[in-house]
């Protein structure tokens, strides 16, 4: 089966490196400097009508900082799903509480603001205190996938966990590894840990998403 690889986009010059380098699928957002939030939809809209049979999914988070959510950020995140879902394949957000668990309110309602189209719970999954709890919480929820590091500075050396909770989600839920992805290291982390997809920002010299990069990994992952 071929691996899959999603490239984190923050702006148009990047979407065009991702598609030029291979990449299958990207994750469209803004302020990468920021760990990313959410793009704007006249960028989505071009995007999409620029590249038709591009799988894009959108990020949904609405600042920057800990993903504990007010109910009116919430109410806002909302919405932002509700406007982009038109020209979105999936969605990808997610919701803590204070406590460093899923927030299960929340996140539910996120998932069923996608209306059925793929929800990745994003990488506020690093911080949650009982990933394995959390991996069956989101199963159960419906969510489509997981973007996690496997709790770790780097996917590379979040290995061990990763393999863990992909052997665990047994098809149930995609575990995808996203952190410090990069050509050296992705065969590395989808060999030893079993997945099927991984997720990185392909970043070159210059900063921004490079071509070269992404064609790299996209050879070296077969």
């Amino acid at each position: 089966m071929r691996r899959l690889l999603e490239v984190c986009c923050g702006s148009l010059s990047s979407v065009e490196a991702a598609l030029k380098g291979g990449a299958e699928r990207i994750e469209l957002c803004a302020a990468l400097p920021l760990d990313g939030l959410t793009p704007s939809v006249g960028l989505l809209q071009f995007v999409r009508q620029r590249y038709p049979g591009l799988k894009i999914h959108v990020l949904i988070r609405p600042r920057e900082g800990d993903f504990v959510y007010t109910p009116a950020e919430l109410r806002t995140m909302a919405m932002d799903i509700e406007a982009v879902l038109p020209w979105a394949d999936g969605i990808v957000s997610g919701a803590l509480t204070a406590e460093g668990d899923v927030d299960l309110m929340a996140t539910e309602a996120l998932v069923r603001q996608a209306k059925g189209k793929p929800f990745t719970f994003h990488r506020a999954f690093d911080r949650c205190r009982e990933p394995i709890v959390a991996l069956e919480q989101l199963a159960a929820l419906g969510c489509s996938r997981i973007l996690t590091s496997g709790q770790a500075t780097t996917a590379e050396q979040g290995i061990a966990l990763l393999r863990r909770l992909n052997d665990l989600a047994d098809g149930r839920i995609i575990i995808m590894p996203g952190g410090g992805v990069n050509a050296e290291n992705a065969r590395l982390i989808l060999d030893q840990t079993g997945c099927r997809e991984i997720h990185g920002s392909a970043r070159g010299t210059q900063g921004d998403t490079s071509a070269e990069t992404v064609a790299q990994i996209r050879a070296i992952i077969g």
